[in-house]
Formats: structure tokens, sequence, C-alpha cells
């Protein structure tokens, strides 16, 4: 069965420096139907104005993941780390026992477009901790390319959760399937351009909940999606 999240339904914020989309229950944006999905909590399509971002704040018991899509974000958090992440850059901080951090937008005239996701930790009090890596873009050109999972294997970040993230840049008539094990789900999300999913179109934006289903198609022609595939 498959699930549409049509993006326009999203809900929305929009704070000047920042224009927000939330795929999921967010904030002031509450809708009972949209809750999450499973241990995949949020999924928010952020733009931050050149030279604005957000002010240093609390997190606690969540894993964080940062997929910048255009531009660049600087990170700094209380561990003492600081990083700027930039597109085919992923970003995982394990929020544990309780972390401090703070995200900005240094350019002086370019906007930075990025995903933050959040996956709810399998257990509370974790142990603070951050992670990040770049993934060239041809190894997720017309392939699933692992970005996340429990284990860290395939050189992929760390989640602390029985998640498996994939992405995938489809380029031509490309199409990349993907197999889900017994009892597991999917959740896919269009980051950038179009895809079809077994036919059905999917724009920017976009979000579908994959279920009771053994395999499934995706195709498109520049699109860039994300997959979660969990239990």
């Amino acid at each position: 069965m498959l699930t549409i999240r049509p993006s326009q339904e999203r809900g929305r914020a929009d704070h000047g420096w920042l224009k927000s989309q939330h795929t999921f229950s967010f904030g002031q944006y509450y809708d009972p139907r949209f809750m999450g999905f499973g241990p995949l909590r949020v999924i928010n399509e952020d733009h931050v104005a050149p030279g604005k971002g957000f002010a240093t704040h609390r997190h606690q018991d969540m894993e964080i993941i940062s997929y910048v899509l255009d531009g660049a974000l600087e990170h700094k958090d209380s561990l003492g780390t600081g990083s700027i992440i930039r597109p085919g850059d992923v970003q995982r901080m394990t929020a544990g026992t309780g972390v401090s951090h703070s995200e900005y937008n240094g350019s002086t005239d370019q906007s930075v477009h990025f995903l933050q996701i959040w996956i709810v930790p399998e257990r509370e009090g974790l142990t603070p901790g951050y992670e990040q890596i770049h993934i060239p873009r041809a190894e997720k050109s017309d392939q699933w390319r692992l970005i996340g999972s429990r284990d860290g294997r395939a050189g992929s970040v760390t989640i602390h959760q029985d998640v498996d993230l994939y992405a995938a840049v489809l380029s031509g008539d490309s199409a990349v399937t993907h197999t889900l094990a017994p009892g597991r789900r999917a959740w896919l999300q269009v980051a950038k351009g179009a895809v079809k999913l077994d036919g059905n179109m999917l724009n920017a934006g976009d979000g579908v909940a994959i279920v009771n289903r053994e395999a499934f198609t995706v195709a498109g022609d520049g699109g860039e999606v994300l997959l979660f595939d969990r239990a």
C-alpha cells in the first residue's frame, strides 16, 4: 500500500529569515494524522536566508540528521564540534542526555536549503555525539547509497535506531528498485526534482508511506530522493 503525502499539504512556517515546511507535526503545526512514521519523527524542509540562522538551542534524546541540498550550513555545538555542511554531506548528531547547538547560514548572498530529520533513538540517555561524512554524487547516482544505519556499515553514519537511510539521484530514464524484508516499512521523501514511484508521479517535497510491499521501483530524471527503511 502506498499513502502519498503531497508537498502542498505539509505544515508551513514563515519567520522571514526562515521558511519551513513540515512533513509531520512540528512546533505550532499539528495534524494527528501525521505525527511521524514509526521512529521517523520529523522531516522539515528549511530555507534559511543569508546571514541568518538558528541561535543556540538545546535538544535531548533525539537523533538529528542534516542533509543540505543547496548552500552551506554552519554547525556549532556544546561538544566543541564545529563544521560546515554542504551538498553531499550527511551529519548525524545524537542529542542523548542533552546537547546545545546552533545552525547558521554564513553566506552573505545565498540561502541555504536543507532537510532536518529527527529519528527517535532506540533508548533514552545516550551519550551525546556527532558524526559527519561526505557522499560523492557518483556514489548515489542511479543507485541506492546507504547513508545512515544502525551499525554504521558501508561508510554510513551511525543512527541509534533500527533504520536504514538511503539516498539516490536519478538521471535520464534510470530506475532503482528496493526490496523490503518481511515486516519492514519504508518512507520515501522527494528532496529535489520529480520521480515516479511504481508509476505514481511525485514532485519535490512529496512523501510516501510504503507498507505491505515486497518491492518497489523509483524512476526519474534528475530527481533526488531519501528512503527510510524501518521495522
